[in-house]
């Protein structure tokens, strides 16, 4: 069936029917630091292989941390050729995951064929084009107005990510950018989903991408005291262990692409997984500290969404940055939301060992691997999962991969600013 009915209120208080569309994953597309494809991100999670390492774009020597997880840009040539070898990392990492998801999705990838459909391009980024705008502040330090180029408007605007990918794959629905710190992707993919859900759209690509290793943005990470200094990169992102000490910054992009499930089932779409439910609220309180009331609010408000009852969810992908405050707030609202059902047929992973923390992109880089994880059956380990930390009272799965049973996850995304937001997936059946 290819609607669901729900109960609604008017404006009056009486109840009435409404149709809103199942909402479906046919694609998937993820660029990383421990791979560009799916199956190569997969099989490095199984292996333990983590994507941080000395950064060596630049010379980091004068940073006390000098660790990330970046992406190798020679792992995009092969693929992108001609304007999009000039534009900045960020539009490249989405248009190659953008690919990957209509490849997976088995749409062509030729404007002349896409256009037809009205498809919509909705993105998630913190930073924006951030190489490029450094690059541009550079040559006006050097040479005022006249080291600037005309190219860097339409290059460092804030929807420049949404609108390549639009005009790479004559994508004609809307194309916007969502801006809210390390909640970005996720609220751009709760936001494609609403709009399918409600019958305003029939398919969305969607995601996010970020990337932010210069000088400058580096740097002023680093003087705000949340990067781990832990000498092995390898073992510096430890998400929920006692021995945390902070997070590492990554690079990457992973895409989505939402469809109804009447518009995949009539085209004969593969298709991985569905979306039940976004939830989203404002901490409202401080706008870097964590709030366990807010984070609480947007995990009970995508249950309500999804119309699932907590003892259904079996997978938790955690926000999980490895700081101090973030992941005792974390385990802290899971449990709040969940209650004891949190320790009954629950497990909670992190992918931001093995990652970076991708900032605006985390959410969709992680909900592709658990929309993976779903489909496999399978949660990934934790690394650096040592010495759980007696303050995270919720069930984290161990250093090996650990069997799904349950056919729901959720996943979620907090951010500076207090912006909260949680999707929760379901393995399709």
């Amino acid at each position: 069936m290819a609607a669901y009915t729900c109960m609604a209120n008017d404006a009056d208080g009486t109840n009435k029917m409404s149709q809103q569309q199942r909402v479906v994953i046919t694609g998937t597309g993820i660029v990383s630091s421990i791979g560009c494809d799916e199956t190569s991100v997969w099989e490095s999670l199984l292996a333990g292989r983590s994507g941080l390492r000395k950064v060596s774009r630049f010379d980091a020597s004068e940073n006390r941390v000098q660790h990330g997880a970046e992406v190798d840009p020679a792992a995009l040539d092969g693929l992108q050729s001609g304007k999009l070898l000039r534009a900045d990392l960020t539009v490249r990492f989405a248009v190659e995951a953008a690919r990957q998801a209509l490849l997976g999705a088995e749409l062509e990838l030729s404007p002349e064929t896409t256009r037809e459909r009205q498809i919509a391009s909705i993105w998630g980024s913190a930073c924006g084009q951030a190489g490029t705008l450094f690059e541009a502040r550079a040559r006006f330090s050097d040479r005022g107005p006249r080291g600037l180029r005309p190219s860097t408007v339409p290059k460092v605007m804030s929807n420049a990510t949404s609108a390549e990918v639009s005009m790479q794959f004559g994508l004609t629905g809307t194309n916007q950018v969502v801006v809210s710190a390390c909640t970005s992707a996720t609220n751009a993919i709760g936001q494609a989903f609403r709009m399918i859900r409600h019958g305003e759209i029939d398919a969305a690509l969607c995601g996010g991408s970020d990337a932010f290793f210069d000088p400058f943005y580096f740097g002023v990470w680093n003087n705000l005291g949340v990067l781990s200094p832990i000498e092995d990169p390898a073992a510096a992102v430890r998400p929920f262990d006692a021995n945390r000490q902070g997070t590492l910054l990554g690079e990457g992009a992973g895409a989505l692409m939402l469809e109804s499930l009447e518009s995949a089932q009539r085209r004969g779409a593969p298709i991985r997984g569905e979306l039940l439910g976004y939830g989203e609220s404002s901490d409202a309180t401080h706008i870097t500290n964590p709030s366990v009331d807010g984070q609480r609010l947007a995990i009970e408000n995508a249950l309500r969404s999804a119309a699932v009852d907590p003892i259904e969810i079996g997978y938790v992908n955690a926000h999980g940055t490895a700081t101090l405050t973030n992941d005792v707030t974390e385990s802290r609202s899971i449990r709040a939301a969940l209650g004891d059902v949190a320790t009954d047929g629950l497990v909670v992973g992190a992918n931001k060992s093995y990652l970076g923390h991708t900032l605006g992109a985390s959410g969709a880089l992680e909900s592709v691997i658990t929309v993976a994880a779903l489909e496999r059956r399978l949660a990934p380990p934790n690394l650096n999962l040592d010495e759980p930390d007696p303050e995270c009272q919720v069930p984290l799965v161990g250093r090996t991969a650990q069997p799904l049973e349950k056919v729901v996850a959720m996943k979620n995304s907090f951010g500076f600013g207090g912006g909260n937001g949680v999707l929760i997936f379901r393995r399709f059946s």
